[in-house]
């Protein structure tokens, strides 16, 4: 029987990447070492790293305890990926999350539309063709909030539902270790703690490795991605018709009226 895997990814307002995190296996032993990679790019490369003052929160939750992570467990792979070492402890179902601190970055029209068609920001390049404003360049602040769920041991716990009070989140309504192949992946999207409607969610698999590049445009998202939006109580629902490694993704993006 294959296992399904899952992770779980979100962002907030405005990303010029997508971040995930990555780990070779999402099945672990208890009381080992073990590493978890955080890729900012796409759910296979990353470009380039996210250095420690970026990050507002880095947790680990397991048996019910939230331990933030200390800065000296990251270090940076080949400039590229940045990874934390830690070690599991008792069995059971773990999260891990990172969040990061606002940034701004201004784009032309054309980058900015490309930007927006290119990773499904589909409402908002709506808007901009129904405004006619799709000539504007723009100011965006963005930042990005990504969790991971993982294994430890045999033993299930309930830490998979852990809110981590995140501006944007994902949370499962069922332990996805408990799924397996063609079953239904349930999930509800907080903004700010409350659900989040007709919002575009895409869910996407990868039954292969992963690599790094160094810069540069990345590569598009998997074409088999699934797209949905979430429903008035900001729920999604998709199947996983795949083995691998799942993610879910999302990018929030409203009109700003702070200055600049």
């Amino acid at each position: 029987m294959k296992k399904i895997l899952l992770i779980i990814i979100s962002f907030i307002i405005l990303s010029a990447h997508d971040m995930f995190l990555r780990m070779d296996s999402f099945f672990l032993d208890p009381n080992t070492s073990s590493t978890i990679h955080l890729y900012n790019g796409t759910f296979n490369e990353s470009d380039n790293i996210i250095t420690r003052d970026r990050m507002l929160d880095a947790s680990i939750v397991h048996s019910g305890i939230r331990n933030l992570i200390d800065t000296s467990q990251w270090s940076e792979l080949d400039s590229s990926i940045t990874v934390l070492h830690f070690k599991t402890g008792e069995p059971g179902t773990y999260v891990a999350g990172v969040s990061t601190r606002a940034r701004d970055i201004e784009l032309e029209a054309k980058s900015f539309n490309e930007y927006l068609e290119h990773d499904g920001v589909l409402d908002i390049l709506d808007q901009r063709k129904k405004d006619g404003t799709m000539d504007q360049s723009a100011i965006e602040k963005y930042s990005k909030h990504v969790k991971i769920i993982f294994q430890v041991g045999e033993e299930r716990s309930e830490d998979w539902k852990t809110v981590l009070d995140y501006p944007i989140e994902f949370v499962p309504l069922t332990n996805p270790y408990d799924l397996e192949k063609g079953d239904y992946m349930e999930m509800q999207l907080l903004r700010n703690g409350i659900p989040l409607s007709n919002q575009l969610v895409y869910g996407g698999f990868s039954d292969g490795g992963h690599s790094h590049t160094h810069g540069g445009d990345h590569e598009p998202h998997h074409h088999d991605e699934k797209r949905m939006r979430t429903d008035e109580e900001g729920m999604c629902r998709f199947k996983l018709d795949h083995g691998g490694k799942w993610y879910v993704r999302t990018i929030h993006m409203t009109l700003s009226d702070e200055p600049g």
